[in-house]
Order: C-alpha cells, then structure tokens, then sequence
C-alpha cells in the first residue's frame, strides 16, 4: 500500500490569472480589502473621465466628461459584487432639427465579479455566462459593465423637444422658427402654361425702341 486513495481522482487545472488591467486607471479598481472576506463590504464615491465611444452615432457621454459613480463592493464567495449607479450628462444631435440635445442620464448597475477559479468551475459544470466578468487577482475593470448599462440607456432618436418639427425638405429651415413656413409647389403640368404667361408679360422691347 503506497497510502493513496483507490479509485480515480478528479483534478482541476491550475489557471493563473494573467493581470492586464492597469490599476491607474479610473475605471479599475483594488479590491484588496475585501479578496477572499465575505461579508466585508465598502462604498465607493468617485467623479471620473468618461471613456471614449460612451455612445451610439447620434448621442453619447464625450470623451473626458464626467461619470460620478456611486458603488457599494460587497465581498461574497463567488467574488465581489458591485452595485449602484452611475451619473453623467449626455449629447448629441436631433434626429429631425440637428439641434444639440442635452440629456442627464441615470442609471443603476449590479454586476458579480468572480474570482477565476470559481469562474473557472462554471464554465466546467456548463453555467458559464458569456457576458461574466472575472477578478484579476484584486482588480476589476468597470469600463464594461459601464458601457452596457449607460448605452442601451440612451434614446434611441433623441429629440430636442417632443413635437420637433424638424427641417424643410425643400430649403433646410429650421420649421421650429417659422411654424407658416411653406414653398410655393407648381403642379409640373402647368410649367409650360407657366412659361408662356410670363413671356406674354414681359415688356416687348422692339416696340418702345
């Protein structure tokens, strides 16, 4: 007997978690108060500059603006969860005007940030979440779970007020400053009729010489 349990034994491979993150930036955090406590827990107050492409192609956070991100990290045992809310203001352009369009948006995140190994033991059992985040070592990086809470936020077609009206299709004026605004539209029919008036109209020059 060489004292090892008969029958087979199940093994996990060893996965070191490879840092990437670089813990200066705004958006990634130490969390290595709470690492491996569960039921530690600390808020998280903090003004940063927003990320660049905050946004969709007709509004978004700008790049450097402010994000004030109020954050509770509650230490459990799959990892460190995060919760609260993030506050900026938005811009972009009117769907109908292209006035400048000026939004405070709100809104609430709650992300789990797991720990590699348990991570690691979802994806075996079949459980993993594509979208999951995982700690490296006592880091995470909030830009993403940012970006998927501030964007699907954002109005789809911004406007600048409810009933823009919007632009002229035949000139380009802003409808908003003149509500009489119309063109003159001549049935394309009677252009020819249209021709011959003013021509009959106009003053016959051979006769006053």
């Amino acid at each position: 007997m060489d004292g090892r349990p008969d029958g087979p034994t199940t093994t996990y491979p060893s996965r070191e978690t490879l840092i990437t993150l670089d813990p200066r930036s705004p958006l990634v955090l130490d969390v290595h108060d709470l690492s491996r406590r569960p039921g530690s827990m600390r808020e998280e107050n903090r003004t940063v500059a927003a990320p660049a492409d905050l946004g969709t192609d007709v509004i978004g956070i700008p790049e450097g603006a402010d994000l004030d991100l109020f954050l509770r990290l509650e230490s459990v045992m799959e990892g460190v969860l995060v919760s609260g809310s993030v506050e900026a203001e938005a811009r972009g352009e009117c769907v109908r005007c292209l006035d400048e369009v000026v939004r405070d948006v709100t809104v609430d995140l709650t992300e789990l940030f797991s720990y590699p190994e348990r991570a690691q033991a979802a994806s075996q059992a079949g459980d993993e979440d594509e979208e999951s985040h995982e700690l490296e070592g006592d880091l995470l990086d909030l830009e993403g779970v940012i970006r998927d809470s501030v964007v699907p936020a954002l109005p789809f077609q911004p406007l600048c007020q409810p009933d823009c009206p919007g632009l002229c299709p035949e000139c380009g004026a802003r409808l908003a400053d003149d509500p009489n605004h119309r063109h003159e539209i001549i049935d394309p029919r009677w252009s020819a009729l249209e021709g011959v008036l003013r021509r009959a109209d106009a003053p016959d020059e051979t006769k006053e010489s």
